[in-house]
């Protein structure tokens, strides 16, 4: 099992060059879905979701092609009459890539945008955590994504 330092390191460098890095997606491994990986040495690491404006999915990590963390999330415009898929997908990018350039993806964040206010909240690290990140919009939220994981112990 990973130390939870390394753990956390490679998780932030993984998300940082994927959805928020603009990588580049892959094959499907599931019909529907969109992925989008990213590998270091024996680390490997693949977001796969289903949807768009509203939207389901996992994370995991593998060392030496062993599962070792996991993360799943349910994210969804709740007020399309303040905020739509592409603007809530701009603010989150910019509120996350500010948060992985402190080294972390846990921990609580607040991000003004011109496109709504970014809110998350969060409780524990990454051996085991949830947490609620939203997106406010003239006082109302208007977007909403729900998440928990941890390390996956066989």
């Amino acid at each position: 099992m990973p130390d939870s330092a390394t753990l956390n390191e490679f998780i932030v460098e993984a998300k940082a060059a994927t959805y928020v890095g603009g990588g580049v997606p892959r094959l499907p491994c599931r019909s529907g879905a969109h992925d989008i990986g990213y590998e270091r040495g024996a680390w490997r690491y693949l977001d796969s979701y289903f949807g768009g404006t509203d939207f389901a999915g996992q994370e995991v990590v593998w060392l030496a092609d062993e599962p070792v963390w996991a993360m799943n999330y349910f994210g969804c415009v709740i007020a399309p009459d303040l905020i739509d898929g592409r603007a809530a997908g701009a603010v989150i990018m910019a509120a996350l890539s500010a948060m992985y350039r402190q080294g972390r993806f846990l921990g609580g964040m607040e991000f003004d945008h011109p496109f709504g206010r970014y809110i998350d909240r969060s409780d524990g690290d990454c051996n085991r955590f949830s947490g609620h990140e939203c997106i406010m919009v003239d006082g109302r939220k208007a977007y909403m994504l729900d998440y928990r994981g941890g390390l996956i112990i066989p």
